[in-house]
């Protein structure tokens, strides 16, 4: 059956005006705010946040903790990992050489978000790509490739700006490649343009 009405549902809410479908997976502690539409087969985890106008498609699957800001369409081929952040009206996209009169439906790239990172509001990311653990993606960037993790992409085309940190804060490195969180204190070593924590 659909889910119609405000209602608590196996511990996650839906809002009266959205439609969550029959084989649709949603986790407990998730609210599913005005217009959305939750698809079969696909999964939402636990404690998510869908704003409003929200389409999630069939066979996308959604980590715990994930935030999607309003007008966000995630499509057939998509996984977001836990903790990631999606910005309003960011934009997915699942073929490369779309055509409406070719179905190319067997042909979705696959895309992945890492854990933990955040796509600004009015971004694109093209499909077969993955944007790596703590990354960040600019308001209005349009990614084309795959993005390491920790990197910050802004711009059309997008290009890597500089390194943040998981607290989302720049991290300027010293001559021994190494750097410091400004809010947590956290260290960080840059190392053949791959960035990593100490723990």
């Amino acid at each position: 059956m659909n889910y119609f009405g405000a209602m608590i549902e196996n511990s996650f809410f839906v809002h009266p005006s959205s439609i969550v479908d029959n084989g649709a997976e949603v986790g407990n502690g998730t609210r599913i705010w005005h217009f959305c539409h939750l698809m079969p087969t696909c999964k939402v985890g636990e404690n998510c946040i869908l704003g409003q106008n929200v389409y999630i498609d069939s066979n996308v699957v959604i980590g715990n903790g994930v935030k999607i800001q309003n007008n966000v369409s995630v499509y057939n081929g998509v996984v977001i990992e836990d903790d990631v952040f999606l910005g309003p009206s960011m934009v997915f996209t699942n073929v490369i050489n779309p055509r409406s009169f070719i179905e190319r439906k067997t042909e979705f790239q696959k895309t992945v978000i890492g854990k933990g990172a955040s796509i600004g509001a009015n971004a694109t990311i093209l499909c077969g790509i993955k944007i790596g653990n703590y990354a960040m993606i600019g308001a209005g960037a349009v990614v084309t490739k795959s993005v390491p993790g920790f990197a910050l992409i802004t711009g059309n085309p997008g290009r890597q700006t500089g390194w943040v940190s998981k607290a989302g804060l720049k991290l300027e490195f010293d001559t021994e490649n190494r750097a410091k969180c400004p809010q947590t204190g956290d260290i960080y070593t840059l190392d053949k343009f791959v960035v990593s924590l100490l723990q």
